[in-house]
């Protein structure tokens, strides 16, 4: 079963809303949205940022929208007023997510 990133079948936003960062996977095509469900699990992306990430994080389906949005709690060192994070508002996670790998049959 060949491996694609993530950016090959979705594209992805993020931001923030104080510590938290939201990251929201969209599947390019409507068939791709079974593979991001099945395999892009709040572990594995908890796991993905692991050393930025030291919250627990939350995954919500958006099935009509053909999509996943993730909150990575306590991963913006304080958030956008207090931190000194190069990217304390979490605008780059979304490129960072669309790097992790999945199996495509």
């Amino acid at each position: 079963m060949p491996r694609v990133k993530l950016v090959d079948i979705a594209h992805a936003r993020s931001g923030d809303k104080g510590d938290t960062a939201n990251v929201g996977l969209i599947a390019r095509r409507p068939e791709y949205y079974a593979i991001l469900r099945d395999q892009v699990t709040a572990a594995r992306v908890k796991e993905h940022f692991r050393g930025i990430c030291r919250g627990n994080v939350e995954r919500f389906e958006v099935p009509n929208l053909g999509a996943l949005n993730f909150l990575l709690h306590e991963s913006l060192d304080g958030g956008g007023t207090v931190s000194l994070k190069t990217d304390a508002q979490g605008k780059t996670y979304s490129s960072a997510l669309l790097r992790m790998e999945v199996d495509v049959p």
